[in-house]
């Protein structure tokens, strides 16, 4: 997955810390890759409202030439509405957490073995409902400086998928593509297309609203 373009890890990390007062685009952003038939659902805050809180991880970090990565996980086909999907690891929160941040890292070293010790979470992104599993997801943006030590917990992950960064900054990896919905339904779906993988729904969008936040990275001179 090398030919999908160079972001400086090093650069956008110490960009990223700087960002006290982060502006979100939103979900204005989120809405660029959302399912069509489910856009309604997605802003309904009466729905919103009765989500159950959960937690995902978008954690960055660099491979040896200082690219940026970032960690996905293909989710093994179960009955479930997100069975064979590819998500960011994270679940929902259970008693006994002590927020939702902390659901994340749980997650994430649950499925694939992160250490929260060596995660630096910088940031909470704009929390997005789901309608088909009726979660209500809070992602944080995290970076560690090395790349992980991954033990992926065979139960939860197919597969670890570490993909470039600037593979979803480049708008000719965006397609419309048929997939069918959890109710049944097909229809064209906003996908970001990583080979011959499709990610889309609640990844998709909330990596959508990254990419909007990285144009501003770019706006203020820096290379993607």
């Amino acid at each position: 997955m090398d030919d999908y373009g160079y972001l400086n890890f090093g650069d956008l990390a110490k960009y990223l810390r700087r960002q006290e007062n982060l502006s979100l685009p939103g979900i204005s952003a989120q809405l660029r890759m959302a399912p069509r038939i489910r856009r309604d659902d997605i802003v309904n805050n009466s729905r919103k409202k009765q989500g159950v809180k959960s937690g995902v991880l978008i954690l960055l970090y660099p491979d040896r030439g200082q690219n940026t990565y970032v960690v996905m996980i293909q989710r093994p086909d179960y009955p479930g509405v997100h069975g064979g999907q590819i998500s960011f690891p994270g679940g929902r929160f259970e008693e006994g957490d002590s927020s939702v941040m902390y659901t994340a890292l749980r997650e994430a070293r649950e499925e694939i073995g992160i250490s929260p010790e060596r995660v630096e979470v910088l940031h909470r992104l704009t929390e997005l409902y789901i309608p088909p599993s009726n979660f209500l997801v809070s992602p944080f943006l995290a970076v560690a400086e090395q790349r992980p030590v991954f033990n992926p917990d065979p139960t939860e992950v197919d597969e670890i998928l570490e993909i470039p960064l600037h593979a979803f900054i480049t708008s000719s990896n965006i397609r419309d593509v048929p997939l069918v919905m959890a109710d049944g339904r097909q229809m064209d779906t906003p996908c970001y297309m990583i080979g011959e993988r499709n990610v889309w729904g609640a990844t998709a969008m909330i990596i959508s609203e990254l990419a909007v936040m990285l144009e501003k990275y770019s706006q203020e001179g820096h290379d993607l």
